[in-house]
């Protein structure tokens, strides 16, 4: 039996099992170090036989996970739904999971632990940095650089060319149209700066 351990049991948890599913897992052992009935990460840490993938949506934990995992010689895997489209001259790294429906063109590149959420689209040559979280139904045109711990919230759309900074957060439904700088939190139609996020 085809074996997998996903890092994290909350509901983004459960649609990461529904990918390894169909990518041919059969046996789904969650990992959750919340206060629950899951197994914690210190009982299997030493049982790094299985490959791992991760169904935590916060960007930040997510990092801090995936290097722990890492440190303690886990193989971290990427899960890719059947349903996406992903071109040939694509590059994903590790760790990374593309959700139903994605679609991922020419040249683009994707880091390590990154989200792709369901029905999103990377146009060609679009650059997503490391443990970046693209939301539900968000287009990215050509070009784009979405930078590492960045969130673009649901429905955005991002114009051509167009780059975003590192631990920024777009608001769903946003319309980008200027570049946004690090560690800011917009939104809009067409999309304005409401703040900045404290690191």
């Amino acid at each position: 039996m085809k074996s997998i351990y996903i890092y994290g049991a909350s509901g983004h948890g459960l649609v990461v099992a529904d990918i390894a599913i169909s990518c041919g897992y059969e046996n789904i052992i969650f990992i959750d170090d919340g206060d629950n009935e899951h197994l914690k990460f210190e009982k299997v840490k030493l049982k790094n036989n299985i490959p791992i993938a991760f169904g935590i949506g916060n960007n930040i934990v997510r990092a801090k996970l995936f290097e722990k995992v890492q440190n303690s010689g886990f193989k971290i895997i990427s899960l890719i739904h059947p349903t996406s489209i992903i071109s040939s001259s694509a590059k994903i790294e590790n760790g990374t999971v593309v959700m139903p429906n994605v679609v991922i063109n020419a040249k683009a590149t994707i880091g390590q632990g990154v989200i792709l959420n369901t029905g999103s689209i990377i146009e060609h040559e679009c650059k997503i940095g490391d443990f970046a979280h693209i939301s539900p139904n968000v287009s990215l045109a050509g070009n784009v650089i979405v930078d590492k711990f960045t969130h673009i919230g649901i429905g955005s759309c991002i114009i051509q060319g167009i780059k975003i900074g590192k631990k920024s957060l777009i608001g769903s439904g946003s319309v980008v149209v200027k570049d946004i700088k690090d560690n800011i939190k917009a939104y809009g139609n067409p999309c304005k700066v409401i703040g900045k996020i404290n690191e």
